[in-house]
């Protein structure tokens, strides 16, 4: 391939996403108590759901080092550019490590091009910006092209979430345990995106019952885009396939996207979603702007 997609394990690509976008992915660290694990590599979903469940406490994630960046970058034939799509610095110092570890490479062979996207989003909004990048590449960009392109892209990517329970943000400490003993008593489910300056993952609504956040979480999408006819829509679910595929059922028979991929959240994003969690990824508007 003339160019080399990369990304981190943040990405939650499946198997087939990964062979067929030839993507190689550098995998995050997961720590249960003392156990350290690579993410897609030492642990799959399965067993991270299942240990997930039991465990009193969350498990703690940590980036990549710049060291295993050098050596996946390093591993890349040195004639081959590398594109570098990052998980949004707003949550991890993954994006900084990305950096150093392409430093590293280039004091040993400055002649490489690697370049580190920092993409303002995560899980489903890393497949869509993967998916544009694969696209662009087909259709014969060159690299200084797919990076520039790129660069729009991520400010035009709309991620945004919707919660089945808030136990994982009250168990990580993200939601006041009195206030989220408040928010479960009353039904209230949290509607969440990527900002837009830094791709911080933060509260946008609070609805009352799962259907109502359900169809507010579908009706977003009309506020950011309303041309969807050649658009691609992401999708990610924690453990929920079945409720993952009647929502995007529901998006598609409101808004005709082009086509839709769906996957299942890794550790990372997991964390902060909890189990039945479900996050979209869509290129919004030109003339559209977040709010």
């Amino acid at each position: 391939m003339r160019i080399q997609l990369m990304t981190d394990g943040s990405s939650d690509l499946s198997k087939k996403m990964v062979e067929d976008l030839n993507v190689k992915v550098v995998p995050l660290y997961l720590n249960f108590g003392d156990t350290q694990y690579r993410t897609g590599v030492d642990i799959d979903i399965p067993t991270f759901n299942q240990m997930i469940s039991e465990a009193a406490e969350l498990p703690r994630s940590a980036a990549p080092s710049p060291n295993d960046f050098y050596e996946a970058y390093k591993k890349v034939n040195p004639e081959t550019p590398i594109l570098m799509l990052s998980l949004t610095k707003g949550l991890s110092s993954t994006y900084a490590n990305a950096l150093m570890g392409r430093e590293m490479l280039l004091q040993e062979e400055p002649g490489r091009k690697i370049e580190v996207i920092n993409t303002k989003t995560a899980s489903s909004g890393i497949i869509l910006l993967l998916h544009e990048a694969k696209d662009k590449i087909n259709e014969g960009f060159t690299f200084e092209e797919l990076v520039d392109h790129l660069h729009i892209k991520v400010e035009q990517t709309t991620t945004l979430f919707v919660l089945k329970t808030i136990d994982n943000l009250i168990k990580g400490g993200r939601l006041d345990r009195v206030k989220g003993a408040l928010a479960k008593t009353l039904n209230i489910k949290l509607l969440m995106k990527a900002s837009e300056d830094e791709g911080v993952i933060e509260v946008s609504e609070k609805v009352r019952g799962d259907k109502k956040s359900i169809r507010r979480f579908i009706e977003q999408i009309g506020e950011y885009t309303k041309n969807v006819e050649d658009k691609l829509i992401a999708m990610t679910h924690c453990n929920a396939e079945d409720r993952a595929r009647k929502v995007l059922g529901d998006i598609k028979s409101k808004y005709p996207f082009k086509d839709a991929v769906v996957a299942e959240m890794g550790p990372l994003i997991s964390t902060y979603a909890g189990e039945g969690g479900l996050v979209i990824a869509f290129f919004k508007d030109k003339n559209q702007t977040n709010t």
